[in-house]
């Protein structure tokens, strides 16, 4: 439910009819058990006074709050910014109260009234409440800070006479576990909240497999107790959140590539005739630039020296020059369009195969190929890794398009999500800079522009946010922006000898001209047993085939041997297929004593980098950028992000639209099977990928 209030009526006509109702409810039932001694008809009594008093504390707040929102809004029309999105949240937290305090008054006159759990009920409703009041008063002293103006409004981003230390420091404050317990999704539509208890459930019991902690018998029993014990999930969440390491974060994200996750798409997704994986060989590119000179286009060398990159191709037909079409009976003409795609994952995690549980119904509904590359990952590859290897990947299918793309590739469309989407800006200002062909439009859904920590109102979301906790989000940037582990990963490579260590030497028999011999070949994957081109099969045959199979064939040898190696020197711990095995695994330890501080743990260096950071970025620049489609979500961590950089070119001249979703979290587009407004999410954003390709 949203809420869209006439912010400049009184706050007596502004406030919405379920505070009042939760006021007559309170007292109704306070004054029910006022004689009742019982320890839980006093604990209840006690706990609804609490809350009354509550609600008045919260009222002055809110109405402070909503009088200063809509000073950040993106346009009159689109209403949304971190401020209105604590408003809904306060508001959807009184609803849930509402519903608690109603059910109660129902339910205490019954024989089978459970008095205790109400009491417990009732309470993680106070203590909620409590939390989003500190909340309210943090986001006052945000406010307070603010003296930066863009296009004549305030800024949504805190200036930089302000340390975050400051913040961090006063955030310590609120009661984390309120949002994590018995009231966890309360935020959320009725579909995501069975998902978003189903994953932190999962969060929870994963982290006891995953540490060592305890005795066998002691973890397996806590795998079930967080299904059924709220309160200890969710402490369990907060210790993982303060405490867990940038591994673990990779790893539960990881589950959604095991096989079970990775088949579903292709068992309930549409069908799609083209579903391969190319290695893009290390091989320096010569394109030509916009005044017609040739420029040659840098090898990815980052971190990890050169090594292949895979993409995924998808389509919903098989078309002329299209790799993996050859010997099809019915073909297409090439298309004129192409979208390059970049998966999200917090630069840490995912993969293009995770993320086909919508790329799949995007091919086919807009009938034209998707090519989705998988960059390397953090901390690994942390910062500019990434970023080059997608440009490279963007300069490849610009040479490519024809003869291996199925494409003329008249007009590409740049898309992402949250990281990826970072990294299309990053990949169309190298474009700028390198004055190649620009895409023709950019298309970016929940992402971040400022990669820093720099407070915002929305940013404070991620306090509350039960799929992108603060600790996470946090690490993921220090994993791959903070010069600390970008130095670090430096000195590894030093020690290790590997820093310009090169698979050329393995790929020097796969050119550009033996990869478009492959392509056009009557016999293509047949031409060259010892150097076939990697690719996933149509899902008319097969339609899950892994990367590392894949990697087996392009280094030659059979997939069974290749994967054989993989499994005898990978670590101790080992997949299953609902997640880690218990068996063999090597002791990792949660450590719960020496918590750190988060002004300890989260203060760190990141470079003021535009290709990093586009939003800081000169304004000649981005006035350069090609129309662009922003969506993003009401509960998202990046919504301030999205908010200013649309702010921002729009104050430039540039094309640009922005969309605001309701009752979504972010990373929604990867729920698409489980919830129908995930889904009609991702129907918008076809939508709005389809107008780049229309516009002018």
């Amino acid at each position: 439910m949203s809420f869209d209030y006439d912010f400049a009526k009184p706050f007596a006509e502004l406030e919405p009819p379920h505070w009042g109702a939760l006021r007559e409810l309170c007292r109704a039932n306070a004054e029910y058990f006022e004689n009742d001694q019982t320890e839980a008809s006093i604990r209840l009594h006690e706990a609804l006074l609490a809350m009354l008093n509550h609600l008045e504390q919260v009222r002055p707040l809110y109405r402070e709050i909503a009088k200063i929102a809509p000073l950040f809004d993106f346009d009159a029309k689109t209403p949304g910014n971190g401020y209105r999105s604590f408003l809904s949240v306060v508001d959807k937290c009184i609803l849930h109260s509402v519903c608690v305090c109603r059910q109660l008054c129902c339910q205490r006159d019954s024989i089978l009234f459970r008095k205790t759990y109400y009491m417990r009920e009732v309470e993680a409703c106070l203590q909620l409440l409590a939390s989003l009041c500190t909340c309210l008063q943090h986001l006052k002293t945000l406010y307070s800070w603010n003296t930066t103006m863009v296009n004549d409004r305030p800024s949504l981003f805190t200036p930089e006479g302000h340390s975050p230390q400051e913040l961090l420091d006063r955030t310590e404050s609120i009661n984390q576990y309120s949002f994590y317990g018995r009231c966890l999704g309360f935020q959320f539509c009725d579909s995501m909240k069975r998902v978003v208890k189903t994953v932190s459930a999962g969060m929870a019991s994963f982290s006891e497999i995953y540490f060592s902690n305890g005795t066998m018998i002691g973890r397996c029993a806590n795998l079930l107790k967080y299904l059924v014990d709220p309160e200890a999930r969710a402490r369990r969440i907060v210790n993982i959140s303060q405490q867990a390491d940038v591994d673990f974060c990779k790893n539960f994200w990881l589950l959604n590539e095991s096989d079970l996750f990775l088949r579903l798409p292709a068992l309930v997704m549409p069908t799609i005739a083209v579903n391969q994986v190319i290695s893009i060989p290390p091989e320096e590119l010569t394109l030509q630039c916009q005044n017609g000179t040739p420029v040659s286009i840098p090898v990815p060398r980052s971190h990890l020296g050169e090594r292949t990159l895979s993409v995924r191709l998808l389509s919903s037909h098989h078309r002329k020059g299209m790799i993996g079409s050859i010997g099809v009976e019915s073909i297409l003409p090439a298309s004129d369009e192409l979208i390059i795609h970049c998966h999200g994952g917090g630069f840490v995690a995912q993969s293009s195969r995770s993320h086909e549980v919508y790329l799949r119904d995007w091919a086919v509904q807009l009938g034209i190929p998707i090519l989705s590359i998988d960059y390397s990952l953090a901390p690994e590859a942390p910062y500019p890794r990434a970023l080059e290897e997608v440009f490279y990947a963007y300069a490849w299918a610009l040479k490519h398009s024809k003869t291996m793309l199925g494409t003329s590739a008249r007009k590409i469309i740049l898309a992402g999500d949250s990281a990826g989407a970072n990294l299309t800006l990053g990949a169309t200002l190298k474009c700028l800079e390198f004055n190649i062909r620009k895409p023709d439009g950019i298309f970016m859904a929940y992402v971040p522009v400022l990669v820093e920590f720099v407070p915002s109102p929305a940013r404070l979301l991620c306090l509350t946010d039960p799929l992108l906790p603060f600790g996470f989000m946090m690490r993921c940037l220090k994993a791959y922006a903070s010069c600390e582990t970008q130095q670090l990963q430096r000195d590894k490579d030093d020690e290790n000898g590997d820093g310009q260590k090169s698979e050329t030497e393995s790929f020097a028999e796969v050119s550009e001209s033996d990869l478009i011999a492959l392509a056009l070949s009557p016999n293509g994957d047949e031409t060259n047993e010892e150097h076939k081109l990697a690719s996933f099969p149509s899902d008319s045959t097969l339609n899950s085939v892994s990367l590392a199979e894949a990697d087996a064939v392009q280094a030659g040898a059979s997939t069974e041997d290749k994967l054989k190696e993989k499994k005898e020197s990978a670590p101790e711990k080992s997949w299953s297929l609902f997640g880690w095995s218990l068996g063999g695994s090597k002791s990792i330890y949660l450590d719960v004593e020496s918590v750190k501080s988060p002004s300890e743990e989260f203060v760190f260096t990141v470079p003021r980098d535009p290709h990093l950071s586009p939003y800081l970025a000169p304004d000649s620049v981005l006035a350069q950028i090609p129309p662009v489609r922003v969506v993003t979500i009401e509960l998202d961590p990046c919504l301030d992000d999205c908010v200013m950089f649309a702010r921002k070119l729009k104050g430039l001249g540039n094309p640009v639209t922005l969309d605001i979703l309701a009752g979504l979290p972010h990373g929604f587009l990867n729920f698409c099977l489980v919830s129908k407004e995930a889904m009609d999410g991702s129907h918008l954003c076809v939508r709005r990928i389809q107008e780049l390709l229309e516009y002018n």
